[in-house]
């Protein structure tokens, strides 16, 4: 199902509709600054199943937390002061952020590792959208090669090793594309073409801060 949306002035019953949606175990797919994501709340253990079985991801560094604040990242995440200072400073934007969790997180999020990505798109449908539910989401990029495949645990000795970007012809442009993927119950559309752009990954947890993916946010800046 698709719904069309200005994105600077979304309709309310659009976005309590897909909140709602959402709750009951919903996949839904929006645009951000980047490319197209596809979005599941994360207080529903059935729909995180779901995205990582669509996903068929099995490196759980591409999967991300979207907030609408830096403040969200604190109830997640450990962040001190030198790390809130240079994510403070690129959010919003194309920046995902690995941070160490806490252990709510990783419990409720059923993730194996102690790391999570978190970040703060520079668009205003899936800000609206989080500010709605009232809680992060958790994404991962629409891709053409996305199956229904069984979700896995990537090897532990991958965990340090650079992330290769995403083939511009896997991106979407358009919303009416991704009802090609089975899954999406909802697609949040604004009836215009996005950029086939991905985002920029940084590993915050070492003492220096790591590139894993060069994307559309500089580093270093």
């Amino acid at each position: 199902m698709i719904e069309y949306i200005v994105p600077s002035n979304i309709d309310d019953r659009i976005l309590t509709r897909a909140a709602r949606m959402l709750e009951d175990g919903a996949l839904v797919a929006l645009p951000t600054d980047t490319s197209w994501s596809i979005v599941c709340s994360i207080k529903s253990p059935i729909a995180i199943k779901k995205l990582r079985q669509l996903s068929g991801e099995r490196d759980e560094r591409h999967f991300t937390l979207l907030c609408s604040s830096v403040s969200q990242f604190a109830e997640l995440c450990n962040i001190d002061n030198t790390r809130f200072r240079v994510i403070n400073r690129l959010s919003p934007g194309p920046y995902v952020f690995i941070l160490k969790t806490l252990p709510g997180t990783k419990k409720n999020l059923e993730i194996r590792r102690q790391e999570v990505g978190v970040r703060i798109p520079d668009y205003p449908v899936p800000i609206s959208l989080i500010k709605t539910i009232g809680h992060p989401l958790y994404s991962i990029t629409a891709k053409r090669s996305m199956s229904g495949g069984d979700w896995e645990i990537f090897n532990e000795e991958e965990a340090d090793s650079e992330l290769p970007p995403i083939p511009e012809e896997e991106l979407f442009e358009n919303g009416w594309e991704l009802e090609d993927i089975n899954g999406v119950d909802l697609i949040l559309d604004s009836g215009e073409e996005r950029e086939r752009i991905f985002s920029t990954i940084l590993d915050m947890c070492p003492d220096e801060i790591k590139l894993l993916r060069k994307g559309a946010g500089q580093w270093p800046v």
